[in-house]
């Protein structure tokens, strides 16, 4: 598979686009408040749990504080991270359901120094149904995070591959919405689906919502159709797409089974260094 390494700048990137210069970015002299993402996308297999540890890992080489939210029944981030989440007693489930549970009682940290993580597993299923009768039902998880919006830089959201109500409270805790979408004909099909839900919430619910950007993952430029995908997403969606292109990669699987970022797994690997980029990318915008 491809492994193209991460562009410099000025050369015309797959986008089409030159690629702007992404500076190393200077250290923080304090953190927060925190800038929210949600990472979403309806479709499953189209890279959100490999760029939400990633990114956050990539981030926090850079010195930035980052939370990881594990919003997935299937507990896919926790597992990239090596947190036996299905032996905790505490996950997300019981930061929503159970009132005397805090943030801090959930939270742990990850092998990488910045890098925390708020786990998640099975249990997280019955979350969805039970917060059917809640009153404000939609802003529960923006309500656990707050106590920790001034500690951290960046929370990401690791959402479930469906646009239910856990999807509906990562957006209505977000500031930004990041959509990873694989370089292939179904996953675009679905992104209008998307961008519907992400408009209701908006006038509905959270109005400072927004789209930081489109990632495109699964790149093989040795493949025509992927390489008109990719033209079509930059037609529909413009600047919003991020000049970085995350190419496939055996590496990616061997790192989530070693329970690693890919920046630790193989630090000087084109594809650690492409979510280096597209962290670079991300805190430039």
């Amino acid at each position: 598979m491809s492994e193209d390494a991460a562009l410099r700048a000025g050369d015309t990137g797959p986008t089409g686009r030159p690629v702007p210069d992404f500076p190393v970015p200077a250290p923080l002299a304090e953190h927060g408040p925190a800038i929210v993402i949600a990472m979403v996308n309806q479709k499953g297999g189209v890279g959100k749990t490999t760029s939400t540890v990633n990114l956050g890992a990539a981030l926090a080489e850079y010195g930035r504080r980052v939370l990881l939210v594990d919003f997935d029944p299937q507990g896919a981030l926790s597992v990239a991270l090596g947190v036996p989440a299905h032996q905790l007693e505490r996950t997300v489930y019981n930061l929503l359901m159970d009132e005397g549970c805090t943030i801090a009682d959930v939270v742990v940290a990850t092998s990488v120094p910045g890098l925390d993580l708020v786990p998640s597993n099975i249990d997280l299923s019955a979350a969805e149904v039970a917060l059917v009768n809640e009153v404000a039902r939609e802003q529960a998880l923006a309500r656990v995070l707050a106590p920790v919006l001034d500690y951290y830089d960046y929370i990401i959201i690791d959402c479930q591959p469906s646009l239910g109500l856990l999807t509906v409270n990562a957006l209505t805790a977000a500031n930004g919405v990041i959509i990873p979408l694989e370089c292939e004909y179904f996953a675009l099909r679905g992104v209008k689906l998307l961008t519907d839900t992400i408009t209701k919430v908006q006038s509905r619910l959270n109005p400072r919502l927004e789209v930081t950007g489109v990632v495109a993952t699964m790149y093989d430029p040795r493949t025509l159709h992927t390489r008109e995908v990719l033209a079509r997403v930059v037609d529909a969606f413009g600047d919003q797409v991020f000049h970085t292109v995350i190419s496939r990669t055996i590496k990616f699987p061997d790192a989530t089974v070693a329970g690693e970022p890919i920046t630790v797994f193989a630090p000087s690997s084109p594809a650690a260094d492409s979510y280096r980029q597209l962290a670079r990318e991300l805190i430039a915008r």
